[in-house]
This record gives C-alpha cells, structure tokens and sequence, in this order.
C-alpha cells in the first residue's frame, strides 16, 4: 500500500529577510520556524531544508539496515545513524554523510560493512538523492 505524507510551508518576503515556517501535516508534530540564516549560517533555534533532508535520511537508512541484519538472521540490539547533509549556497546540496554505529550480536566485522554499504545503496531516500554524492564515513560495531 503507497503511502503519502505532507508539509506545507508559508514563507513571507524575500529570500534575505524573509522567514517560513514548516508544518509537518501528516503526524501533526508541529510547525518549525526557517529562514536563510537557519540555512547558509548557525541555526540558531530554527531549521532548514537540509536538516529535515538529515531527518529523513538518517531514520530511513536505520530502518533499512535493521530490516536487511534482520532478514540476514542478525537483528541489531542498537543501530544509530547520523546523516550529515552539507548545503553550499550558491551549489546547492554537495554531500551526505552517513555514520552509522550498532550493537548486533553475531555478525562478523564484513557482514556488517556489507550491510551497512547495502543499506546506504537501498534505502528509499539514498534512492530519491542519488543525483548528490552519499558516503559512509565510518561503520562502527559495537561490543
């Protein structure tokens, strides 16, 4: 079954000065404030489009990996992802980093890194940015 899920953001004046706010409409979690700021420079307590790119990464390649560990007969105990996506104003979107760390009891150190590779190379948002380069910086097992 094809799901579909929404957002919405008002934006209000120009790009430099001007500011939007983003509603996450499908699971109603809220609304978060983005400027040009929040996206070319710090933050500073608003979002951008690359850290919900990040968002959205980061959980589907944690969904994938324990999906492919537990089809392979090693379901992790633990998987985390960080997704780092770098934005350059003037290029647009040029990386995204992926660390991943984990704790699966009975996997060898390669069928982890192979995992983690099919993972990066699988998950439905890898998939939909393939036009940007994704790295896996490091894979790390935990004991």
């Amino acid at each position: 079954m094809a799901t579909t899920r929404t957002a919405t953001t008002n934006w209000n004046g120009p790009l430099i000065g001007g500011a939007g706010k983003v509603e996450l409409e499908s699971s109603g979690l809220g609304s978060y404030d983005v400027t040009w700021p929040s996206r070319a420079e710090e933050p500073n307590g608003r979002t951008s489009p690359e850290e919900l790119i990040a968002a959205a990464h980061s959980s589907c390649y944690s969904m994938a990996f324990s999906a492919g560990l537990a089809k392979a007969g090693t379901p992790p105990e633990t998987v985390e992802v960080q997704a780092a996506v770098t934005f350059q104003p003037g290029e647009g979107i040029t990386g995204i980093v992926l660390k991943v760390r984990a704790r699966i009891p009975g996997i060898s150190e390669e069928d982890f890194r192979a995992a983690a590779e099919t993972a990066k190379e699988n998950c439905p948002v890898s998939k939909a940015l393939k036009a940007v380069p994704i790295s896996l910086e490091s894979a790390e097992l935990l004991s």
